[in-house]
Order: structure tokens, then sequence, then C-alpha cells
């Protein structure tokens, strides 16, 4: 699932009315097929689904409401596409079943598989390759008072800890995937040292996913305040990250991470 001969970019369908960037956007059915469309025309490889908003600050949405968000989603995509993978961005795992049910592939799970003692048996019972981020705190309060004294060491040992525990629970190597936490629970200068240490992630094995999309730490940088103005560098970090080994990136903006995933592996390639 977690293919290493090229860079695979995950397009972000958020089916919420609050995500950071694009909430309230893709709240239908059509809507949202329009945009997968979009998004496959633009040479997307993955497409994550999710009925939960992670922004700082979001409260949690029930199972239930999460499951009436994305499944009929989920169904009307593989009326027209039975291929794609779509992967399915919950912390609970009756969400993640109800996906796998209406045919999604992956977890891609923002707790790591802590914020559900169900949530890595699942994955191993069924065989669903997942990613493992790292976050410090919930979204609700990840972003009052972020903390670390070596930020990269321990966030390599929390993914470390938490791939031993899906081992444990079953889930199977190539099946499992990691992913820094850009923005969940880290400060300006957390983010940069994580992006600056991608290759210590690569070093552990295991397939990376980077989410650096429009992200504000970026906009700090840049003295931008709109999210949607962040698509170039965005696309800077797609381009870094591909050259430091990372093989998945997740974007809003497919079109211009396809381009620059594209010509940094041409790059790489060629050295």
């Amino acid at each position: 699932m977690f293919d290493n001969s090229r860079p695979l970019i995950m397009g972000i369908l958020n089916i919420t009315p609050d995500s950071f960037s694009d909430g309230g956007k893709f709240t239908d059915v059509p809507a949202a097929l329009a945009q997968t469309q979009s998004m496959l025309a633009e040479g997307v490889d993955i497409i994550d689904i999710g009925g939960e908003s992670t922004r700082p600050g979001s409260l949690p949405v029930t199972a239930a409401e999460q499951i009436k968000r994305v499944i009929p989603v989920i169904r009307a995509i593989r009326t027209f596409n039975p291929v794609i993978p779509i992967s399915i961005d919950t912390t609970l795992s009756d969400v993640a079943a109800a996906a796998i049910e209406a045919g999604a592939t992956i977890i891609n799970d923002v707790s790591a598989g802590a914020g559900d003692a169900a949530m890595l048996p699942l994955a191993a019972a069924t065989h669903t390759p997942i990613i493992l981020m790292h976050a410090q705190g919930t979204p609700q309060t990840m972003q009052d008072n972020p903390c670390y004294g070596d930020v990269v060491a321990e966030v390599l040992n929390a993914l470390q800890e938490r791939i031993s525990a899906a081992l444990a629970a079953g889930v199977e190597p190539h099946t499992i995937a990691i992913d820094p936490g850009i923005g969940f629970g880290k400060r300006k200068q957390d983010n940069l040292a994580l992006l600056a240490h991608l290759p210590d992630f690569v070093a552990l094995g295991y397939p990376v996913l980077l989410g650096t999309s429009r992200k504000r730490f970026m906009g700090n940088i840049c003295n931008v305040t709109e999210p949607a103005e962040l698509v170039t560098a965005t696309a800077v970090t797609t381009a870094l990250g591909v050259m430091a080994g990372v093989g998945m990136f997740r974007v809003h903006d497919v079109q211009a991470n396809r381009q620059a995933a594209d010509v940094a592996w041409a790059i790489k390639q060629a050295g």
C-alpha cells in the first residue's frame, strides 16, 4: 500500500464544517465528489477523508456523527473509482471499521492508536495499513503550551513506542507508516526542527507521511494570515521532504505539490 517507488500525494478531503482551511466546502456528497475528481485529475495517489476537525482548539466529534459524514462520501467515491486508495482520518475504531467496510483502505490516526484501545487490534485483524502520528495533547489543548526539551528525540521516542504497541497488537510491520505530526502540539521552532531532521524519521525504517499543508507556522515565517496563500510554502516543504526520503505528503493543493514532488524526485534520482 505504501509504495516507495515514487512520492505519494495524499489529498485532503475534510467532510467537516470547521476545519481550519476548508471547513464547510465539501460537506455534501456532490461537492466531495467534485473535489475528488479534481484531485484525481491533478495526480493524487490517496484520498484522505475525515469527519472530525483536528485544528487547534477543535472539539471531539462522536463516532456516530463522523460515520454519518464520511460513509456516504466513501461509498460514492467507490461507485466511480474502485481502486484509488482511501484513508480514513479518525482516532475512533468504530469510525475506522465502518469506513473500511465502505471501501477505505488505510487508517490515518493522529493519536497513533492511543485514542481508542480497539484501533490497533482493528488494523491487525483487518490487515489495514495504519499511519501513526505524533501529537502532544489533544486538538482541544495541544497548542495551549507545548513544551519539549529535545523535540526531535522526544517525537522519535514516542513514535517508536507507538510502533512497538502496534506490533504487539499484531499489526504487520509492512503496514505501518509514521508521521511526526507537524503542528500538533508544536511551536514554530519545534516544527522547523522536525523538518530539519526528517532523515532521522526516515531512518526508523517505516514510510513517513509529512503534513505541513497551509499550516500556521509557515504563515508566521511568510507574514501571511490566510492559509490558502501558503500553497508555495507547502510545496517547498514537499520538495525538501522528498530529498530527505519522505514518501507521502498530505496536502490540500494537489497539483502544486505533485509538481514539487515529481521535480524533487527526478533530481534525487539523478543524484
